[in-house]
């Protein structure tokens, strides 16, 4: 790992980039859903569906999902039968995703306080990892990559979704500038805080491209890597097994 790593548009020390990204979450925790909702126009629960379906989670499988604080992919993924492990750094997003499972009467979810470069569960104990818009705000992504090879049993699988850069020219240009535009400000509307979303959308632009994340993917010891882009890039499913 190198002496800095990228906070938005800044180059920061791992250990100031960790504090700073645990107080953006803390600051959005519980408005992440609506937030998530006014900057996608909704699209990003259809992606989600969209990611749980190419997991094909099933009844008795151990899944664990990886940055998922507020439950959004957990709860689609335990109506498989799972068993489901919630991980997330930041204690404040796992606080709302709890109260959330709760409110739906979901009582059959495990939640963990963890740090996805240095997970504390045993070599292959999971059948399934996933992560979704969580891997760009992880301090080490090689670490974390790492580790998710660990924990999966062998023939265990890989799912990763997140936000990539549009490779449609016209409409990469111009969705880059909307969201650099229009996000924070939003942000600052709706959740009373400009700077956490100032730092979302910067750090969309600093997270490696698909084919370099799948690189990365690779160096970690996954085969079988595949990268599906939607929107022309605007969003990704990455994928990968354990061999």
């Amino acid at each position: 790992m190198t002496d800095t790593v990228s906070y938005g548009f800044e180059d920061v020390s791992p250990e100031e980039k960790t504090a700073r990204v645990g107080s953006v979450f803390e600051r959005v925790a519980q408005r992440y859903d609506i937030m998530n909702d006014l900057m996608s126009g909704g699209t990003h629960r259809l992606l989600k569906d969209r990611f749980v379906s190419r997991v094909r989670p099933r009844a008795g499988e151990r899944i664990l999902d990886m940055a998922g604080g507020t439950g959004d992919i957990a709860f689609r993924l335990a109506r498989s039968g799972a068993s489901v492990t919630v991980a997330d750094i930041n204690p404040h997003m796992l606080s709302v995703g709890k109260s959330r499972a709760e409110k739906r009467g979901i009582a059959d979810l495990a939640w963990a306080e963890e740090n996805a470069e240095t997970l504390s569960f045993p070599d292959q104990m999971f059948d399934a990892y996933t992560i979704a818009y969580g891997i760009r705000n992880v301090t080490d992504i090689p670490a974390a990559l790492r580790e998710a090879y660990r924990v999966l049993k062998y023939g265990g699988r890989f799912y990763c979704l997140e936000f990539s850069r549009a490779e449609w020219p016209i409409f990469g240009a111009a969705y880059e500038k909307m969201s650099m535009a229009l996000w924070p400000r939003v942000g600052g509307m709706v959740a009373g805080d400009q700077e956490p979303y100032q730092y979302l959308v910067e750090s969309i632009q600093r997270f490696p491209p698909m084919e370099e994340f799948a690189a990365m993917m690779r160096d970690a010891g996954f085969a079988r890597v595949a990268v599906t882009p939607f929107l022309g890039g605007v969003s990704a499913i990455h994928c990968g097994w354990k061999a």
